[in-house]
């Protein structure tokens, strides 16, 4: 009789568990319930001073939004396509709202066309299209096109503070820097860092760039050629 009586008492258990269970189910399917709406996206980055409101934006989500019905693959390609966004995941997290992780290029350098409107540039070359009005003084500027490794030559050029105006890739294979005096500085092929590390010993010892030049031809190695 005792065993009797836990069987019933278990599979009436089991049944309402199951119900519940089914209900909740449904429920969160249908987005119907706390579980079943989106009601918060938590968005996280790898940079400093991001503006998450865009990457808020981009998602396009509104509160109460069904949670298992949203599509996450047109949500994470419309978070990839913001400026400055290097790569992004979407996921759905057990609470029914959504998270978003966004890897951004750290930028490094500016870059123009028109010198007007800057826009920030990564070290790998990649221009981020968010432009901006204003430039400081200390930063580098980049003008056309730019190879895929700038990191080195930018940390280098850095040292010239408000001296360099703009740097210039020519013939894609090397640099050619140019002052806010007006003169221009033709650097090697090869190790231009070197030749920018020169012309700063040559600039701080005789103030080279502060003369009356317009070319300092630093493509030969063994001499270097003013004009």
């Amino acid at each position: 009789m005792k065993k009797s009586v836990w069987f019933w008492l278990c599979f009436v258990i089991a049944i309402v568990l199951a119900t519940y269970f089914a209900t909740r189910v449904i429920m969160v399917t249908s987005g119907r319930g706390r579980l079943g709406q989106i009601r918060h996206i938590s968005i996280t980055t790898d940079g400093e001073n991001v503006d998450l409101s865009a990457l808020a934006a981009a998602t396009g989500i509104a509160p109460g939004t069904a949670s298992y019905r949203t599509r996450l693959g047109p949500i994470n390609a419309r978070i990839a396509a913001v400026p400055g966004v290097r790569a992004s995941a979407v996921r759905r997290l057990a609470n029914g709202n959504l998270g978003v992780r966004a890897e951004m290029y750290q930028t490094i350098a500016l870059w123009t066309d028109d010198g007007e409107t800057f826009f920030p540039i990564s070290g790998n070359g990649t221009i981020i299209r968010t432009p901006q009005k204003n430039r400081a003084p200390s930063d580098v500027l980049f003008r056309g096109p730019v190879p895929r490794d700038i990191d080195e030559i930018t940390r280098v050029a850095a040292n010239l503070g408000g001296v360099l105006d703009y740097m210039e890739w020519i013939e894609n294979r090397r640099w050619n820097m140019h002052t806010t005096g007006g003169i221009v500085v033709l650097l090697p092929q090869d190790d231009p860092a070197a030749a920018v590390s020169k012309l700063l010993i040559m600039n701080k010892n005789n103030q080279i760039l502060d003369k009356k030049i317009s070319t300092i031809d630093m493509r030969d190695h063994a001499r270097v050629l003013v004009k």
